[in-house]
């Protein structure tokens, strides 16, 4: 079976560009894959509230609800901020686009530095803790939990490569599940509630920990912070408005108003309802759980709420292989990054910034061993960053070009910017000995690493360029060498090329054994009689030393002569029959690939199966 045939398995068949308007997303689509980072939040983001208040004994836990009104509200301005950024930057991009245009180059680095690191983490962390979910049900699978996550990035990133169309049809049903399985429970919750009951077990007994510290208005915006995690993924539609179809600009402020009013009613839902049961953190439980137990008790509804957050948790991963790619694509067209990372592939998708993202979330899911807490403290800080970069930049937006109601669109922006400025400096602050210094650390690295490769492709760029170029003068001679190292059937179309070149081409030999060499002068002149032979003495048996030793000779002799190596080389019918042979011409041809004034040219002669 052939490598091309496993891949059409695996992604389908090529798409035509052609097809492109056709492959983006419709808003139900879109949603489903632009939200599924979002909404996970969902699963987690009040129980790290009530971690947080519960260092303060479970008096605090009653601050829980107005931190959450606080971090919708927050979510609120966020929303408001992304649509703006839309309307006003149609072509995509996110914070990178906004704070170029808008602050320079280096804080746009910064923010394109942080997002890239935060879809890393959001990948590693999301299917971190969908695996956790399947290891705490099945003990047995805990020892290959590192396996499970490798095979859900695999997956994930094929179902990302098949193209931007069908990843959202893979995703859609799994995320709207989610959305239905957690407004039944809100609802049915709130219900019961209201009447005065509540179904199924008791919550179990709190964690044992808490109670030591003092609370404090720092503790208080500790747990603020901790809860933030819930806006991780909403710039995420900004990013990715190419990807929707026309009109582009509009679907995507739609999706993301849709987003922002089901991520604020999730949020708010799940912690008044977990407020009003009087949930707390348990140990071996998520809040999340202890909630469906209470509503529906051990019902299949409730196992049926387990699996959609499983699901959610693994697939919230699906968003930063939407939008890392495409970020990556914007880096590379402005020269910060490898070019490759603009290329689309055969299904229209961004392949080669799916195949790195997969590849470096896996590496980080090896090196934590696939341990979710030694990876949270890592996250967020990447995205608030941007977040205020963002919001910066389109407050100097309206200032530069003012507009209708820019006075209060600037307030807004502002506001945002304030706020998420505050939520990055807690997050670094308290994450900082935990692990987030290594984000801290890591940015400066990226952006000096930007800063190189774009200042490689404008030299390039500066010495390829034909401005004020005068003729050169044509070389006065062509010298051909063909290199040989045996006389078979392969060498022989190599040798009539070369003598079609120029008269004068002449044979190469590098002699290692003087034995051999008697033998490959008889055969020589027995079929290659016509064509002169240089042999190179070897004693230490190299074939490039000697080789380059005697084009510094022939250089020097004639320095205005192009000298053309001619390699003949055999190909073998498969692939894995070219690992049983050297690779001497692959050894020569990179030896010669950095000299001036030379010209290696393959005369390859292929094998029958």
């Amino acid at each position: 079976m052939s490598v091309h045939y496993v891949k059409r398995i695996l992604l389908g068949t090529p798409i035509p560009t052609a097809h492109a308007p056709h492959e983006r997303l419709t808003p139900l689509t879109g949603l489903a894959v632009f939200a599924s980072d979002a909404l996970s939040s969902v699963a987690y983001a009040t129980e790290e509230i009530l971690l947080i208040l519960m260092l303060a004994g479970t008096a605090a836990l009653g601050l829980a609800f107005p931190i959450a009104l606080a971090i919708g509200v927050l979510i609120a301005i966020v929303v408001s901020s992304y649509r703006q950024t839309i309307l006003v930057y149609p072509q995509g991009g996110g914070s990178y686009v906004v704070t170029r245009e808008n602050l320079g180059r280096y804080p746009s680095l910064v923010a394109g530095a942080a997002l890239l690191v935060d879809y890393v983490l959001t990948v590693a962390v999301s299917v971190a803790a969908g695996i956790a979910a399947i290891t705490s049900a099945i003990r047995p699978l805990y020892p290959y939990r590192v396996t499970l996550c490798a095979i859900g990035v695999a997956l994930i990133a094929v179902g990302n490569l098949r193209g931007v169309r069908e990843s959202g049809r893979f995703f859609a049903l799994p995320t709207y599940l989610f959305l239905g399985a957690y407004f039944l429970l809100i609802a049915w919750g709130g219900f019961q509630w209201l009447r005065g009951g509540v179904a199924g077990a008791p919550a179990p007994a709190p964690a044992g920990r808490g109670g030591g510290e003092v609370l404090t208005a720092f503790l208080v915006l500790r747990a603020f912070a901790s809860g933030c995690a819930a806006l991780t993924g909403i710039e995420a539609v900004s990013d990715g408005v190419p990807a929707f179809r026309p009109p582009e600009a509009r679907t995507a402020r739609r999706v993301l108003l849709a987003l922002g009013i089901i991520l604020i009613g999730l949020f708010l839902g799940i912690s008044a309802l977990v407020h009003a049961l009087g949930v707390v953190p348990a140990e071996g439980e998520t809040v999340n759980s202890q909630l469906a137990r209470r509503v529906f008790g051990e019902s299949p509804l409730y196992y049926f709420v387990q699996g959609v957050t499983m699901l959610i948790l693994v697939l919230a991963a699906d968003t930063s292989f939407a939008d890392f790619p495409r970020l990556a694509s914007f880096l590379a067209r402005n020269r910060f990054i490898l070019r490759q990372f603009a290329n689309r592939g055969d299904r229209l998708a961004f392949s080669n910034g799916i195949i790195i993202l997969a590849l470096l979330s896996i590496g980080l899911l090896m090196l934590f061993q696939g341990d979710t807490h030694a990876l949270i403290p890592l996250y967020a800080l990447g995205v608030f960053v941007s977040f205020t970069l963002s919001q910066a930049s389109m407050v100097r937006h309206w200032f530069r070009h003012l507009g209708p109601g820019w006075p209060f669109r600037a307030l807004l922006n502002g506001t945002g910017a304030l706020a998420t400025a505050l939520v990055a400096v807690i997050i670094g602050l308290t994450k900082f000995t935990h692990g987030a210094w290594i984000v801290a650390v890591l940015l400066p690295c990226m952006i000096a690493l930007f800063v190189t490769i774009r200042r490689h492709y404008d030299e390039v760029a500066v010495q390829l360029s034909v401005e004020g170029v005068r003729p050169s003068p044509r070389p006065v001679g062509h010298g051909v060498l063909v290199l040989v190292g045996d006389v078979h059937r392969g060498m022989l179309p190599a040798i009539e090329y070369a003598q079609a070149l120029s008269p004068s081409a002449r044979g190469v030999y590098v002699e290692v054994d003087p034995e051999q060499t008697r033998r490959f002068e008889e055969r020589w002149a027995k079929f290659a009689r016509d064509m002169p032979l240089v042999v190179l003495r070897s004693p230490y048996r190299s074939v490039t030393g000697p080789l380059l030793d005697y084009l510094d000779l022939v250089q020097r002799q004639q320095p205005d002569q192009v000298v053309t190596i001619v390699l003949p080389e055999f190909v073998p019918a498969r692939w894995w029959q070219h690992l049983l042979h050297n690779q001497t011409a692959l050894l020569i041809k990179g030896a010669l690939l950095f000299r001036k004034g030379v010209v290696v040219t393959n005369v390859p002669y292929h094998l029958d199966r």
